[in-house]
C-alpha cells in the first residue's frame, strides 16, 4: 500500500520566454505508489520532472523532499538525494559494458584499483533481479533498447534512488518487454520507492498505475486514483475536448477508378526485402500492418530511396522512374517521414522555418533560393495550419515536444506539395490529441488528393484510417484486406498464420 509523500510539489511556475510552461502547478508522490503523468505534447509533463532532477530552475514554488525543501542544481545533485531519471532516449554509454554502465563514477575500488570482477559480480545481481541472464560485459550496444532501459534502471536502484522517474520507457519495446518493465515497476513499487511513470498509451496507464496527474497547457487538471477516471473522461480531460470529437474521422472516399498514383512491381534491395509489389491510386490511404522487423520500414525505406532497390520498378503517375536516392523520390514528388523523427526527421539546431524549407529548397534546387520573407510566409502558414505550439516560426525545433517536431516534419512535406507522402510512425510517441490531429491531416490530404502510405504499430489507427491494409510478416507482403471490414482479430490472425 502507498505510504506518507516523499515528494511534494507546490505551487511550480516555470517561464520561458514568451510562454509559461507551468503555472502554479501542484504535485506530489507517495512511497510505494506508480503515479502517472499525463497530458498532451507541450502540457508541461517533460518541464515539471526536469524541475524535480534540476534540469529546470523553478521561477517560484516549493519541492520538498521527505519534508525537507530541496533546490537541485542539476540531475547529479538530484541523484544524489535520491532522485534518478530514466529518459526515453536512454542516456548511458554504448561503447562501455552493461556492467560498467551501472557503476560508471562508482566503480568499487580494490587496493587502489577498481574491483572489476566486483563491478561484475553487482551487476549480475543487480539484472537477475530484473529476470535478465545477460553478459554484463558485454557492450550495452550490443542489447535491445529494453535491456539498455533495465541498465538505466539498475544504476537508480544500486544508489538506493527514493523517486525514480521513466519518461516514455515504453515507446521502443514490444510487448513482451513492455511486461517485463511492468514486473520491475511493480517490484521496484512493492519495496517502497516511489515511480513517476510518463506514457502516452492509456492501456499501460491503467495496467500499472495507482494514481494519475493531469497537466494541460500548463495547469494541474487534477490528481485522480487509478479507479476514478474511465478512459473516456480521462481523455476528455487531457485535451479539453470531448471523446467523439477528436475520433469523428472518416477514411478518404477513393473511386475504384481512380489513377493509380503509385505502383511498385517486384521491387527488392537484395537483403532485406526480397519482392514486393504494391499500387496505391491518387487520395487512397494504405496502411502497413505488422510486427517489428516484419518489414515495413525497408519497404518504406526503399520506395524513397533511403536503401536502393536493386531489381523492380518503380512507377510513380504512370511514369517509371529510377529511384536511387532520396533526392529522386523528391523528383518524382514523394515525401518521407521517417520512423526515428529525432535521428533522421528533425534537426534540432535548425528553426522551424529552416526545417520546413528544406524539401521546397531541395526541389528549387538551390541555384534559385527562397528570401528569407518568402520562408517566413510559407512557414507561418504551416504553424497555423497545424496548429504548431511555437512563439514564432525561429524557434529551435529541437526544443519542441514531440508531437510539435511531428508537425514540423509534416509541415516540411506538405510546402513541397507532393503526389506520395509515406508515413512511418508518424503518432508515435506523442499524445492522444496530437494522434487525432495527425490522422485528420493526414486524411485531409488523400481529400485534396495526395496519396498515403500510413505504417503504424498501433492496430486501431491502421483501421480506422486506411482504405486498404498491407499485412507484412518475415520480410513480406502476406495479405491485403479491405480497412473498412477487417478487424483488429483478423489482422493478428493472418500475421500469426501467415497468409489471408
Amino acid at each position: 500500500m502507498p505510504g506518507k509523500n516523499i515528494l511534494e510539489m507546490r505551487g511550480i511556475t516555470i517561464e520561458f520566454p514568451g510562454v509559461k510552461a507551468l503555472d502554479g502547478v501542484d504535485f506530489s508522490l507517495r512511497e510505494g505508489e506508480i503515479h502517472s503523468l499525463l497530458g498532451e505534447n507541450g502540457a508541461g509533463k517533460s518541464t515539471l520532472i526536469k524541475c524535480i532532477n534540476g534540469v529546470n530552475r523553478k521561477d517560484s514554488g516549493t519541492i520538498l523532499l521527505d519534508g525537507h525543501e530541496i533546490n537541485p542544481s542539476g540531475p547529479n545533485e538530484a541523484m544524489t538525494l535520491g532522485i534518478s531519471t530514466v529518459f526515453q532516449e536512454v542516456n548511458l554509454c554504448p561503447n562501455l559494458s552493461v556492467a560498467e554502465n551501472i557503476f560508471v563514477g562508482r566503480q568499487p575500488m580494490k587496493r587502489g584499483q577498481i574491483d572489476w570482477s566486483e563491478i561484475n559480480r553487482r551487476a549480475e545481481e543487480l539484472m537477475s533481479r530484473f529476470h535478465l541472464d545477460i553478459d554484463v560485459t558485454r557492450p550495452l550496444s550490443y542489447y535491445s533498447t529494453a535491456v539498455q532501459q533495465m541498465t538505466a534502471i539498475a544504476r537508480a536502484v544500486d544508489v538506493q534512488a527514493k523517486i525514480l522517474i521513466l519518461d516514455e520507457p515504453t515507446s521502443s519495446l514490444d510487448e513482451n518487454e513492455v511486461q517485463l518493465l511492468f514486473s520491475v515497476m511493480r517490484q521496484l513499487r512493492d519495496s517502497g520507492m516511489g515511480i513517476i511513470f510518463i506514457t502516452h498509451f492509456l492501456d499501460q496507464i491503467y495496467a500499472v498505475s495507482d494514481r494519475m496527474t493531469i497537466l494541460r497547457n500548463g495547469h494541474l487538471v487534477g490528481t485522480y486514483n487509478i479507479d476514478e477516471l474511465g478512459k473516456f473522461e480521462l481523455v476528455t480531460k487531457m485535451v479539453g475536448k470531448d471523446m467523439d470529437v477528436i475520433f469523428s474521422l472518416k477514411r478518404a472516399n477513393v473511386p475504384p477508378d481512380a489513377p493509380v498514383m503509385l505502383k511498385a512491381e517486384h521491387i527488392g534491395d537484395g537483403s532485406r526485402i526480397d519482392d514486393m509489389s504494391l499500387t496505391l491510386r491518387k487520395g487512397e490511404l494504405v496502411g502497413f500492418a505488422g510486427l517489428l522487423g516484419s518489414g515495413r520500414t525497408e519497404t518504406a525505406e526503399m520506395l524513397f530511396g533511403a536503401t536502393r532497390a536493386v531489381h523492380g520498378e518503380i512507377f510513380v503517375d504512370g511514369e517509371k522512374v529510377s529511384i536511387r536516392t532520396p533526392f529522386d523520390a523528391i523528383q518524382a514528388e514523394e515525401a518521407f517521414c521517417p520512423e526515428d523523427r529525432k535521428r533522421d526527421g528533425i534537426i534540432g539546431d535548425l528553426s522551424i522555418r529552416e526545417n520546413i524549407m528544406l524539401a521546397v529548397q531541395s526541389r528549387k534546387g538551390f541555384m534559385h533560393p527562397m528570401t528569407k520573407q518568402e520562408q517566413t510566409e510559407l512557414a507561418d502558414k504551416y504553424i497555423a495550419l497545424l496548429g504548431i505550439a511555437t512563439p514564432d516560426c525561429e524557434k529551435k525545433a529541437g526544443e519542441l515536444s514531440g508531437g510539435n517536431q511531428q508537425k514540423v516534419i509534416l509541415a516540411r512535406w506538405m510546402a513541397a506539395s507532393p503526389k506520395v507522402l509515406i508515413l512511418d510512425e508518424p503518432t508515435r510517441g506523442i499524445d492522444i490529441g496530437a494522434k487525432a490531429e495527425i490522422q485528420r491531416l493526414m486524411l485531409e490530404m488523400c481529400g485534396e488528393g495526395v496519396s498515403v502510405i500510413f505504417i503504424s504499430s498501433e492496430l486501431d489507427e491502421i483501421i480506422r484510417c486506411s482504405n486498404r491494409i498491407v499485412i507484412m510478416r518475415d520480410r513480406a507482403k502476406v495479405a491485403e484486406v479491405d480497412g473498412a471490414s477487417c478487424t483488429q482479430q483478423d489482422i493478428l490472425r493472418i500475421i500469426a498464420e501467415g497468409a489471408a
